[in-house]
């Protein structure tokens, strides 16, 4: 029996429990480590880049889904008639989504709507959550992909890192490598507007403390956020970390549902260790 299929890549950063729940299908972004290739979320994980990255001072490559990949997945739900609908990383950040219009030209698949999300990490996340939803409430393929697209500029994203150099070395935060130069022990929040990062307002100190700041700043938007779900999504941070920042949302009084997700290997790569986000829709 054909149904909506949804398929995100893996930097999304959704937790296995929620990629089984909303029954999500994954493809893997790539990670390189000098000439050897790893898929993102099945092959490594962010312990063993941040190691890799410690000893040879560099950041991993990263690389899109592999196209052969991408059609050996996507092959079978056209054979069995199912409609379509990925959800990928911003265009400005990945090839992805043009290796997934390559897979649905090589198809033919006109029942296949491909999403560029102009997000990263649960940016991504909250709209596969949004569609997969849709998709259960008997919506059809084109409704879902014209809403998620409608809402696409709704979705907030930031994020605080410790470390500056994971970002300046990835090279996907121009405006960050001016600021490694002023040896202040700088943090700054990292926003995404337009499918791009960009840094804003910078911290001091601490990272716990600073991210509790991040988030105190964040209040008013929060209070007017979709009350849906709210992600607080980090790169290997401390568990009291992140269940104080949870209980911080908690008191909020505002979301339905607060899912706390690990970035994954590609998400890691560029940000390094000790980055936290809190994403979420505006109303």
């Amino acid at each position: 029996m054909s149904r909506i299929r949804i398929v995100a890549d893996s930097t999304c950063d959704l937790s296995p429990e929620l990629i089984r729940q909303y029954e999500i299908s994954i493809l893997p972004l790539n990670i390189v480590l000098d000439m050897t290739s790893y898929c993102d979320g099945e092959e490594i994980v962010p312990d063993e880049i941040y190691t890799w990255a410690e000893k040879n001072r560099r950041t991993p490559k990263t690389a899109a889904v592999a196209f052969d990949r991408a059609l050996d997945l996507i092959r079978p739900m056209k054979d069995n008639g199912d409609d379509v609908i990925f959800i990928g990383i911003s265009g400005e950040m990945s090839t992805t989504c043009n290796v997934l219009r390559l897979v649905k030209e090589e198809l033919e698949y006109d029942r296949m709507f491909i999403i560029d999300s102009g997000n990263l990490s649960t940016g991504i996340g909250l709209q596969v959550l949004r569609a997969a939803g849709l998709a259960a409430a008997g919506r059809n393929a084109e409704s879902i992909a014209a809403e998620i697209e409608n809402c696409r500029d709704k979705v907030r994203a930031s994020f605080v890192v410790e470390r500056l150099d994971y970002l300046a070395m990835g090279g996907r935060c121009s405006t960050v490598t001016a600021l490694l130069g002023g040896k202040l022990n700088l943090k700054p929040r990292i926003e995404v507007s337009g499918g791009k990062m960009s840094a804003g307002k910078k911290y001091r100190g601490a990272q716990d403390k600073v991210i509790l700041k991040y988030v105190q700043d964040m209040r008013d938007n929060l209070l007017a956020a979709d009350p849906e779900r709210v992600f607080i999504t980090h790169s290997g941070c401390p568990e009291e970390v992140t269940e104080q920042v949870k209980r911080y949302l908690e008191d909020l009084g505002v979301f339905q549902n607060i899912h706390v997700t690990r970035a994954g290997g590609v998400i890691s790569s560029h940000c390094g260790p000790g980055t936290l986000g809190v994403l979420y829709y505006t109303r």
